[in-house]
């Protein structure tokens, strides 16, 4: 077996002093050797049980990472319970360097326009942002398409006069290499597909149990992280992990976790957040599956996603690197964003041995 090491976030601090707090002392994160966490993204003053007062910025589920290392993070939404405004928000724009957040500085953080229930789907190529949003009470939702802080629907919204809605409950988005865009909607319980320009190509190109994520192989195919049997996101599954190849059927792949995030990686293989299990590991076409993180204390990952590889992301010290959103002790209103890093292509290889 690879020997595996406890990274402690407080020995963390070492390398990322300016941005850990004090009460970060204790969490740990399991890792094999080699690999090294830091704190990238955290905040102070937003957790509002001030008798626990944990560190880290508003609830946020997802993210994606650009071709110059600028991180895009959105906050989770009122997907499953009651609410008010507090979930028509801007996403959170992140330079490459990470950052510490408070109420008084958030708003030098704050992109593009206030959406609902708003979660990050898929970069396309170094500009393009696409993002999912919905109103859970009147049933509809939309893609919508960012450049430069502004954004224009690309799909879905408000039909026609007598016409069914595209979407209702879309989450996850996936752009593939040739431009083409794929959206889970997980009430529908189907993925469609759309061309470069938004129109439909495919209204129900898969037909799966609340899928959540999607994501691009890269070579054609596709994965696909569904809620299978549970109802929320917070319950325990099983849920299910599909992979749709280039040519040939789909299948599950891994049927247990409910995947709170998932990530392409080096040699095709996919990464992915298992917040119930606390763990993040690698998943390859044929189901082998390596560990790569172990949450404990009471810590859970929720979403993440790789950095690219660019002379901007080297430069900054995060190429190849992956970002996990982080719920620090079940506190979930408040998140954090951790940088782990090492041989991942070794690890891969050895099969975590």
């Amino acid at each position: 077996m690879r020997p595996q090491v406890r990274i402690s976030v407080l020995a963390a601090a070492v390398l990322a002093a300016c941005l850990l707090g004090p009460s970060a002392a204790g969490a740990e994160i399991v890792l094999p050797a080699g690999f090294t966490a830091q704190l990238h993204v955290t905040g102070e003053g937003f957790d509002s049980d001030t008798g626990r007062n944990a560190r880290g910025i508003r609830a946020i589920a997802s993210l994606a990472v650009d071709q110059a290392g600028v991180m895009y993070v959105a906050r989770a939404g009122r997907r499953y319970s009651g609410g008010e405004f507090e979930y028509l928000w801007p996403l959170y724009r992140i330079p490459a360097g990470g950052a510490r957040l408070t109420p008084e500085t958030e708003s030098r953080f704050l992109y593009g326009p206030p959406l609902t229930n708003v979660q990050i789907g898929a970069l396309r190529g170094s500009r393009e942002l696409f993002v999912s949003t919905f109103d859970r009470d009147r049933k509809l939702g939309g893609v919508f398409r960012i450049v430069d802080g502004r954004a224009e629907i690309f799909a879905g919204g408000t039909p026609e006069p007598g016409h069914a809605p595209l979407f209702v409950q879309p989450e996850g988005v996936a752009v593939d290499g040739a431009g083409g865009v794929y959206v889970a909607d997980r009430e529908r319980g189907v993925v469609v597909r759309l061309d470069g320009e938004g129109r439909v190509v495919d209204p129900r190109y898969l037909g799966v149990s609340r899928p959540r994520l999607v994501l691009a192989d890269g070579e054609g195919g596709l994965w696909i992280g569904a809620d299978g049997d549970a109802q929320a996101p917070w319950q325990a599954g099983p849920g299910e992990i599909w992979h749709v190849p280039s040519q040939g059927d789909p299948r599950v792949v891994a049927r247990g976790p409910v995947a709170q995030g998932m990530s392409l990686g080096p040699g095709g293989h996919v990464f992915v957040a298992d917040r119930h299990a606390g763990q993040v590991f690698a998943l390859g076409p044929d189901g082998t599956r390596v560990e790569l993180a172990r949450f404990t204390n009471g810590d859970a990952p929720r979403g993440l996603g790789f950095a690219p590889v660019t002379p901007e992301t080297r430069a900054a010290g995060m190429a190849g690197s992956l970002f996990v959103v982080v719920i620090r002790r079940s506190a979930w209103p408040v998140t954090e964003v951790v940088k782990i890093t090492g041989p991942f292509d070794d690890l891969l290889r050895s099969g975590g041995r």
